[in-house]
């Protein structure tokens, strides 16, 4: 007979949680059977104490097991998700998802809302007329068939221990447990039945891991719990010191992901996608598809509308537009080494594109426009950013925001690459169960 305390004893001990002891505690407590106070002191014990690699797969594999697993058979192609940790303006998904579709993967996207600084794929697209992000797994395997690509919201029976625990880390400042990270980022995306996945962990100012160090501590983690539970795994960490393109903003980024699947578009929106379609087509068996050919020769872009009216959004409708724009300037001469990307985030916020609870609406053409990119010669007195709300009273707070965000120095930034590192499976020899 097991008991939260004995349980929470154990780990606040530094012993290692039994498999028996880790199945029983998530599923009483997914049942109600676990007070929330007593799983909050779980959580605690686990972000000071930590947990062994075989702990954190079996937290994931009860995770997991707390609700439905997706089964996409009979699609006639293989199936692969991709997961980023989350940046300032990170709209890859967006290209990314019908890009692999048109390369011949299946790729069943769930994805979620934005909360503070970083967005929500589901917010950008939801500022698209008509679209829908709630789909039943019907409708969801459905269109995976017919069209080789979704993005929409993960039903309530999808991991719901994840949805109980998340919203408990956020309130007891036990979100940065890596094992518990893992457990709820792998618990959603092992749900979803593919037969692979590509992590995307964001390293920089702008992202929840800081150091390069950090990020691949997650991905290590992250790579080997989808490996375990028999999914090829794989993670690119990519760099979030500066926002990810020139647009942090729902509608604002909806429209740059148009420009890239049309061929144009940010030069690092593109390398990152390249990069993780690439990973992504090996991980599926498609490494002999060339996605750059596919994304040049409007094949993604043909996916992207199909996609987009399947779930009754109009991909040629104008987007939400905003009612403020206000520009900010260079405060001198030199070349632009670009801008902070946490302000940029929290200055986005600020001005409606994001939310401070889950539960608040957010403005579809709030957030910021980047006007110069690193390495480009500006003048005193030249438009740096654009600022777009809806509220003009948000203007001021997000300049403040962005007040010592802007570098602009004498001479040119030192090349940083967006990929800085790929971690595969620790062990070559290892094979997925």
């Amino acid at each position: 007979m097991h008991s939260a305390v004995d349980v929470i004893r154990a780990k606040r001990d530094g012993r290692q949680l039994t498999d028996e002891q880790i199945d029983w505690v998530i599923d009483a407590y997914t049942r109600g059977e676990v007070a929330e106070e007593q799983m909050a002191a779980l959580a605690m014990a686990v972000l000071l104490r930590g947990m062994s690699s075989a702990e954190t797969a079996r937290w994931t594999a009860a995770m997991t097991a707390s609700g439905r697993v997706l089964e996409f058979g009979g699609l006639g192609r293989p199936t692969v998700d991709k997961h980023s940790t989350g940046g300032v303006g990170d709209k890859i998904t967006l290209v990314l998802t019908p890009l692999v579709a048109a390369c011949g993967a299946a790729v069943p996207q769930l994805s979620g809302r934005g909360l503070g600084h970083t967005g929500g794929t589901l917010d950008k697209l939801e500022s698209i007329p008509g679209w829908c992000a709630e789909l039943s797994a019907e409708r969801l395997h459905a269109q995976l068939r017919d069209v080789g690509a979704v993005v929409c919201a993960a039903t309530a029976d999808i991991a719901p221990a994840d949805r109980k625990l998340y919203a408990l880390r956020d309130v007891t400042g036990t979100v940065e447990s890596v094992p518990l990270i893992a457990g709820s980022i792998m618990s959603k995306k092992l749900a979803e039945g593919a037969d692979a996945l590509v992590l995307d962990v964001k390293c920089g100012s702008g992202a929840f891991m800081r150091t390069l160090e950090q990020a691949r501590e997650l991905a290590r983690v992250l790579v080997d719990t989808g490996t375990d539970r028999g999914v090829r795994t794989t993670a690119l960490i990519s760099d979030m010191s500066v926002p990810l393109g020139r647009t942090a903003g729902n509608a604002l980024e909806v429209a740059e992901a148009v420009q890239v699947l049309r061929g144009g578009g940010p030069p690092d929106v593109v390398e990152l996608t390249l990069a993780l379609a690439e990973e992504m087509l090996d991980a599926a068996g498609l490494s002999d598809v060339d996605p750059a050919r596919v994304l040049a020769d409007g094949a993604a872009y043909e996916v992207w509308c199909r996609m987009i009216r399947a779930q009754g959004g109009d991909p040629d409708a104008a987007l939400p537009a905003a009612r403020y724009v206000e520009q900010v300037l260079a405060a001198g001469d030199g070349v632009f080494h670009g801008v902070d990307a946490r302000a940029v985030g929290e200055a986005a916020w600020r001005l409606g594109a994001g939310r401070a609870r889950k539960e608040d609406p957010v403005a579809p053409g709030a957030g910021v426009v980047l006007l110069a990119g690193p390495g480009e010669r500006v003048a005193r007195g030249q438009p740096l950013l654009e600022l777009h709300t809806d509220r003009g009273e948000t203007l001021v707070p997000a300049r403040e925001t962005l007040a010592d965000a802007c570098s602009v120095e004498a001479a040119a930034p030192p090349e940083r690459p967006i990929v800085l590192d790929r971690v595969r499976p620790a062990d070559p020899r290892r094979r997925p169960r």
